[in-house]
C-alpha cells in the first residue's frame, strides 16, 4: 500500500471516530418530545422520590441539564414550601412533576377525606404553582389497593428498579445495580434527598447514555411505546 492509501485509510479512520463521538452529544441534546420521533430507540425513565430538597435537588437538576436528561419528580407536599422556585424550574426545563402525599403516607385503607387530605391538598398546591394540572401518583412505599385506585384521579406509577438508594447510600453499589438491571421500557426509582443519590443518578445516565439508552419524563416513555395512562391504572414500566 503506498503513501497515498495510508492516508486515505487514516483519514477515514479519524472521520468514523469523530461520527461515533457526535452521536453521543446528539443523543444528549434531543428535545423533550424525541422519544415519539424515535420508537425504535431504547428509552428508560428516570424517577425521583421524596424531594424537593434545595441542596440536593437543585445539583441534581444542574446535572441533568448538562446532560439534556428529562426526569420525572414526585413531590411531597409539605416540601413545597420554600422550594416553590426549585419546582418552578423542575416544570419550565420539561422535567414531569408528580404526586407523592403531603406527608409520605401510606394510602392504603384511607377514606376519601384523609386521602384527599394527602394528594389532593398536595394537587392543588402544584396547580397553583405550576399554573396546570395533570400529576401522575407515586404512593409511597408502593402500597396500593382498591381503594387508592378509586380515589387516585390519575395514574399511578410504580418502577421496575428499585437499588434500595436510601438504605446503605453507598454510590457505587446503586450504580451497578441499576446498570445491570436497565432495559427498555423500564422506570428506575431514586431519591432526590440524598447526596449521593445525586451522584448516583448522573453516573447512571452517563453510563447508560454510553449504552445507546435515552431518558425521558414517564408520560414521553408511555406514549412512544404506544401506550395510553388510564386514571386510577397502575403501572411499573412501559410495557404490559
Amino acid at each position: 500500500m503506498g503513501r497515498y492509501g495510508r492516508r486515505v485509510i487514516l483519514v477515514l479512520a479519524a472521520l468514523l471516530a469523530s461520527l461515533s463521538s457526535s452521536m453521543c452529544a446528539w443523543q444528549a441534546a434531543q428535545p423533550a418530545d424525541a422519544p415519539a420521533q424515535l420508537p425504535q430507540q431504547k428509552l428508560i425513565a428516570l424517577t425521583f422520590d421524596d424531594g424537593p430538597r434545595r441542596s440536593t435537588t437543585t445539583r441534581l437538576l444542574d446535572g441533568l441539564a448538562e446532560r439534556g436528561v428529562k426526569a420525572t419528580f414526585f413531590l411531597i407536599g409539605r416540601q413545597i414550601a420554600d422550594n416553590e422556585d426549585v419546582v418552578e424550574r423542575m416544570d419550565r426545563e420539561g422535567h414531569q412533576i408528580g404526586i407523592h402525599t403531603f406527608d409520605h403516607v401510606q394510602l392504603t385503607a384511607l377514606n376519601q377525606t384523609d386521602f384527599d387530605a394527602q394528594v389532593g391538598t398536595t394537587r392543588a398546591l402544584l396547580e397553583d404553582l405550576l399554573g396546570h394540572n395533570g400529576f401522575l401518583l407515586r404512593p409511597p412505599f408502593g402500597k396500593w389497593d382498591e381503594g387508592v385506585k378509586n380515589h387516585a384521579g390519575c395514574p399511578i406509577i410504580l418502577w421496575s428498579i428499585d437499588p434500595e438508594d436510601w438504605d446503605d447510600k453507598d454510590t457505587d453499589r446503586v450504580v451497578k445495580e441499576v446498570v445491570s438491571q436497565a432495559r427498555d421500557g423500564s422506570i428506575i426509582l431514586l431519591h432526590d434527598i440524598y447526596p449521593e443519590s445525586v451522584d448516583a443518578a448522573l453516573q447512571i445516565v452517563d453510563c447508560l447514555h454510553a449504552q445507546g439508552y435515552y431518558f425521558c419524563t414517564i408520560d414521553q416513555l408511555f406514549a412512544a411505546r404506544g401506550r395510553s395512562l388510564g386514571q386510577g391504572e397502575v403501572y411499573s414500566n412501559a410495557y404490559p
